[in-house]
Order: C-alpha cells, then structure tokens, then sequence
C-alpha cells in the first residue's frame, strides 16, 4: 500500500532529510484540512532547515487547532527562545511541563535560560546552530539504525572470514565506526562553502570554500579515527566560520555520532594552557585535568561544585583555576589533601572555562595520579 505524503514526510523527518520532506508536503494541505499533525510535521521540518517564518506560520495554525500538544509547545517555545523572549518561552516550556513532566528538552531548555540566558548568548547560540538542542526531538534515526545494523552484520562476516585466513596471533582488519556517507559534502557544498550573507552572524574564523571543506573533512576524518576531541574542535571551527548553512548544519549532526569518553580513551585531552587561550573552540570538549580541589559544597539543586587548582599536584604551580560542577547525586567522595584528576566536559559561564564534571579519579595512597 502507498504510503501517503504525511506518513512519507514523516519518515523522511525521522531520517533528517528535511528539505525532502518539506517538498512532499508542500501543496498537500487541501488535502489534509484540519489535521494537526500534518501542520506540527511541517512546521518542524521548516524549523530545522532555518525556515522560521513558515515553521512560524505552521505552528500557529497547529495551535489553532490544539493548545497541548508537547510538540507543538515545544517548538513554538524554542522560536521564542531564539528572539531572546526569554519569559514567553519558559510559559511555553511550562505548560510542555503540565504535559509532560519528565520532557528532558523542556528542562534542558529551562536550564539554560536559567544559567545562560542572556541575549548576547543566545545569539551566539542561534548562530552556532546550539540552539537546535532545544528543538522538538525527532527520535531515533531509524535509517541509521538498518544501515549500522547492515554494516555490522558486514563487518561480523567479514571478520569471521579473516579469522579464518589469518593466522592465530596476528592482527586482524577493523572496519569503520560509523556510515558518515549522508554527510560527505556534495561537490556544490565545496564550491559555495562561503555564506554569502552574514549579516547577523558572528564569525570568528573567516575561512575561503577551500579551507572549509577541509576542515569538515578532517572533523569526519577524526570520528573515524576516534578522536572525537579533535573532531569536536574542527566543529566548533566551523560553526564559528563563515561557512554557508547546509555545510554547519551537517557539522551539527556530526556531532551527534561523538561519544562521552572516560578515562582511559579520552584522545587529544588539550591542557588547561590551550583551552584557556581560545575557548569557544574547545567548548564541548572533554579535558582530564589534574590538581587539588578547594571550596567544594553541595548546592541547593543538588549539584555538587568545587574549584580545582590546575597543575598544583605537587603544591608548587597553580596554572588557572578551573569551576567543577557534577550536576547530580551521587557525590563524589573527594580528599581536599590529596591530588584529584577530574575529567569534564568543557563549557562557558560568564566567558569563564569551567568542566561539567564526568569522572573523578584520586590515589588511595601517596600523592602521585
């Protein structure tokens, strides 16, 4: 049975494929009438390809036809976000919240506005594209998922037949981590990779067509390689560069295959030195830094914060101090006399670097990490 320009738009949604998905719904509304979910599909498929006006439009026809659906709310709430109508927003994100209770995107959101959201802020985020975060989810990518699925059963084959092959003892092929295929830039992406307009935008890096089809190669380059740190990095290049749209929304989704690391694979842990120098290009990475601890105290929100001396191991330099917040329970179990090493992740609050506590590790004995 055919499926019908909705049930299409949708699955095509659920792939990002969204400019598709637009061009199957677009001219079908007579043929939908008052159907919400129809107007709620298409106005968030104009929302993640940057087409707020329509997206916009569609969520109020939407809500013309139903005031409490979670979708809807949300994102309506995220284009109030977005103009810095920061009270409108946190009603929206409320009433999600009367809907919803448990919504993560909804508390995600009412965080951020909490800590950080000042207008010169989320303009910034509008224009690095963080913003979408707070965009209504669009679940598993369920493509993804059967070419992984058909790529393992591949891989497992294939390893299967080498073992057979090759000698016990020897070091066996190992196969790419992730199908990046959907995001190799097209050869019109690298001739126009240069916004035209930046009118609005912070650029921090200005780059030629050139050196920024370069760089998104190399962010793709490194999640094959597992260094996700690096790859992280040439993102953030990115999404603070010129670079034209489509090219920042793929490194957006790049982003999404990096993975939390914890000690012992954490790759490319730049220092403190380094971070400190340039960090919006270091923001969302993870960093392994070791010192001593001062002023820790549970917070009110249950989140438990300290400051860590970088570098002062061995009580001789201190060569920043660096904010630690472990968001929630439990608490970790810290010795102030002794030498800590805390892997975070790397974030800004109030241009100041501070690390999203992930991992603690302190000797038991003696004062060597």
């Amino acid at each position: 049975m055919a499926r019908s320009a909705l049930d299409t738009a949708k699955r095509l949604l659920n792939q990002r494929r969204f400019t598709l998905a637009i061009k199957v719904l677009d001219g079908s509304e007579k043929n939908y009438g008052d159907n919400l979910d129809f107007y709620v599909t298409y106005a968030t498929a104009c929302l993640y390809v940057g087409d707020y006006g329509a997206a916009r439009s569609y969520f109020q026809r939407a809500r013309n036809l139903s005031m409490t659906d979670v979708r809807l709310l949300l994102g309506q709430a995220v284009l109030f976000l977005r103009l810095g109508e920061t009270d409108r927003a946190l009603q929206y994100y409320l009433d999600v919240l009367d809907q919803d209770p448990n919504n993560s995107t909804a508390k995600r959101a009412m965080e951020f506005i909490r800590r950080r959201g000042d207008y010169t802020t989320i303009c910034n985020w509008v224009d690095s594209g963080k913003i979408k975060r707070f965009f209504p989810p669009l679940g598993v990518n369920t493509s993804l998922i059967a070419r992984s699925a058909l790529l393992c059963a591949a891989l497992c084959a294939a390893v299967l037949l080498t073992a057979r092959l090759i000698p016990s003892g020897k070091k066996s092929w190992v196969g790419p981590r992730v199908n990046l295929t959907d995001l190799a830039l097209s050869s019109e992406e690298k001739s126009n990779a240069v916004q035209p307009d930046l009118s609005g935008t912070v650029v921090r890096y200005f780059m030629d067509s050139r050196t920024i089809a370069r760089t998104f190669e190399s962010a793709m380059q490194h999640v094959e390689d597992h260094r996700d740190n690096a790859a992280q990095m040439e993102i953030n290049r990115i999404l603070l560069s010129n670079a034209s749209f489509s090219i920042k929304q793929k490194a957006n989704r790049l982003m999404t295959y990096l993975e939390v690391p914890t000690f012992d694979s954490l790759t490319d842990n730049y220092d403190y030195k380094t971070v400190q120098g340039e960090p919006q290009l270091y923001l969302d990475c993870y960093a392994a830094w070791g010192g001593r601890v001062m002023n820790a105290e549970m917070r009110d929100n249950g989140s438990w914060y300290c400051e860590l001396l970088v570098g002062y191991e061995g009580l001789h330099t201190v060569e920043g101090i660096v904010p630690v917040i472990f968001p929630q329970e439990p608490v970790p179990a810290v010795d102030g006399e002794k030498p800590i090493r805390i892997l975070g992740k790397i974030d800004l609050q109030d241009d100041r670097v501070v690390l999203r506590g992930i991992a603690i590790y302190q000797p038991l004995k003696g004062n060597k990490l």
